[in-house]
């Protein structure tokens, strides 16, 4: 575990990089280590609706960089990914968590019935099945604060990215094919010494604007 000051040193420094430096780029440690912190990235129902999209291949990087606003943070950053959603969530995806349960921790699958039909009449067959696509959508957004503050703990920098168009990045990445859709994106890396937001002050509201205590 890590000090209390280490946790807002870490939250103090980071900011949302504009300019990379294209020169560095993050080890094969470091990089595998905010992998796993993306899979360990809690979710409701534990049913992790999500496909992190780690784009690589500098030409497809280079198209990206149009449809996101013209920022060069996607073509210019160490790794770039890009959080992206299932666009037909159904019971086969509920009953593949349950499969995986079984697979992980043992047991037998009848005993997880219930557990099943709670998420079917929750997310298939409830109201909420009116607003899947956002509930995986927010669901997403736990995902990427989740990267940004462990990519922050271990000196790495990142900006999260809706400055895109989602469709572009779809037809781009060939994501309609996977039954996959576009949310938002995070490059990351290392800050460029040329980017002049890296030395400004955060920009905070004073606690007692933000937290209520009842």
């Amino acid at each position: 575990m890590i000090s209390r000051e280490q946790l807002l040193d870490g939250l103090n420094w980071r900011y949302a990089t504009k300019q990379f430096d294209p020169a560095r780029k993050i080890s094969d440690a470091d990089w595998s280590a905010l992998e796993q912190a993306l899979i360990l990235t809690p979710s409701s129902f534990g049913l992790q609706p999500w496909n992190f999209v780690v784009v690589t291949d500098p030409a497809i990087r280079e198209k990206l960089v149009p449809v996101s606003w013209g920022q060069r943070q996607p073509a210019d950053c160490s790794h770039f990914v890009v959080f992206a959603i299932k666009k037909n969530f159904g019971i086969e995806d509920i009953n593949a968590l349950l499969d995986r349960t079984v697979e992980v921790r043992g047991g037998e699958r009848a005993k997880l019935d219930a557990y099943g039909d709670l998420m079917i009449g929750d997310l298939i067959n409830g109201p909420r099945s009116k607003w899947i696509q956002e509930w995986m959508a927010r669901q997403a957004y736990i995902a990427l604060g989740n990267f940004m503050t462990s990519a922050a703990l271990l000196g790495i920098d990142t900006c999260p990215m809706e400055g895109l168009d989602p469709v572009k990045y779809d037809e781009i990445l060939g994501l309609p094919a996977r039954g996959l859709a576009t949310v938002v994106a995070c490059p990351a890396g290392y800050r460029a010494v040329s980017d002049k937001y890296a030395l400004l002050p955060k920009v905070r509201f004073a606690p007692e604007k933000l937290i209520t205590r009842i």
